[in-house]
């Protein structure tokens, strides 16, 4: 079979950003920088450590920037995803989910033979432990292991000390090629409860679970040296626990409306919307316009995106369509104007595109890759 032809990238350095091919994921660096720095200084004030997620963009230039501005680590979802950052240069990866199917353990333990690379993985269950342990035997590595614990999201992780207990001396059993280095601890739904004191309460309570377990790993002697999670939903409570030492903030380097829905904390650090999609008015009418970008360049699990201007309404999507509406007082679009749409969940929107086009101001600063669709193995 033929190869595809390469997609060449929607724009260059240098190029104005009412210019640029559309549909487009862009990034206001002026914007993601103001995010990185205020967060991470936030952090660093409540003395957490920074594991940026890099499930949030894919993008090894954008973690490599936030490595530089303090990030002592990132976490990924997938192996594929570590590899990709891993080849980018990134050497510390937590990889935040359970992996057990030996095609991918012996992936993980290749990236962790590489000199000067820290892997590290989560465990929810006894069994993935020795064949993680053989994997590595097999190519001379070591990898970190995570306990993951169940602090109210209903998805993975123990949920009795016990379990921990057990996963513990099977890590303890496999050293040097594992070691044990703490416990998972995040709640990915309070990320999204709308009121801050929502968010306090399931906080509260993970921590209270997550001192428990440290509590019974450590009176049976297991040292637990950190205790990830937190994001940028709930960080305000993480940061003022004293239980975690390690923040797996994702989007707020990005932004998105669901977030930006949440009901403020005057705690939190204040975050603008610097990711956005590009589009091209296409057609237009009286009652509407449309543009070239569609369900193919926004993911929708979080609702429609909304136009930048708020005096345009986005009505609806279609594949490669979105039909636009102007309220009282809207000027005109024309025939191939660009317009910015804010996207209602950044991770998957992301995961639809190949660049992402930084800009400043008006003029694109850089385009950088992000990772292929395959990093979700």
């Amino acid at each position: 079979m033929a190869d595809l032809p390469f997609v060449a990238p929607p724009a260059r350095a240098g190029d104005r950003l009412d210019t640029i091919d559309t549909p487009a994921l862009v990034l206001d660096l002026d914007a993601c920088d103001a995010n990185v720095a205020a967060l991470h200084a936030q952090a660093t004030a409540a003395g957490l450590a920074v594991r940026a997620h890099g499930k949030a963009h894919r993008c090894p230039e954008l973690a490599l920037r936030q490595l530089a501005a303090g990030a002592q680590g990132i976490c990924v979802q997938k192996v594929g995803e570590a590899e990709g950052f891993a080849a980018a240069g990134v050497r510390d990866i937590l990889v935040s989910n359970e992996v057990v199917a030996e095609a991918k353990l012996a992936r993980l333990a290749a990236l962790a033979a590489r000199s000067g690379m820290r892997i590290a993985v989560c465990v929810d269950d006894p069994e993935p432990v020795d064949r993680l342990a053989a994997a590595c035997a097999a190519q001379g590595a070591r990898v970190d292991v995570m306990i993951e614990i169940d602090v109210g999201q209903g998805r993975c992780g123990v949920e009795q000390p016990e379990q921990a207990l057990a996963i513990a001396a099977r890590i303890a059993a496999a050293a040097p090629a594992l070691r044990l280095r703490g416990l998972q601890a995040y709640h990915g739904s309070a990320q999204h409860y709308r009121g801050p004191g929502e968010r306090a309460d399931a906080i509260a309570d993970a921590a209270s679970k997550a001192r428990r377990f440290r509590a019974a790993l450590e009176t049976a002697g297991h040292e637990i040296a950190e205790i990830s999670g937190g994001g940028t939903g709930s960080f305000p409570n993480e940061a003022g626990a004293g239980v975690w030492t390690e923040i797996q903030a994702g989007s707020y380097a990005l932004m998105d409306l669901d977030y930006r829905a949440n009901d403020a904390d005057p705690r939190a650090p204040k975050l603008r919307q610097a990711l956005g999609v590009m589009a091209t008015v296409i057609s237009r009418r009286a009652s509407h316009a449309v543009l070239d970008a569609g369900l193919k360049a926004f993911a929708v699990d979080s609702g429609l995106p909304a136009m930048r201007d708020p005096l345009w309404r986005v009505r609806g999507l279609s594949d490669e369509h979105a039909v636009v509406e102007p309220l009282e007082g809207a000027a005109a679009l024309a025939l191939d104007q660009r317009v910015m749409l804010d996207p209602g969940h950044c991770d998957p929107t992301v995961n639809l595109h190949d660049w992402i086009v930084a800009y400043r101001g008006e003029r694109v600063e850089a385009v950088w890759p992000v990772l292929p669709r395959g990093a979700s193995r």
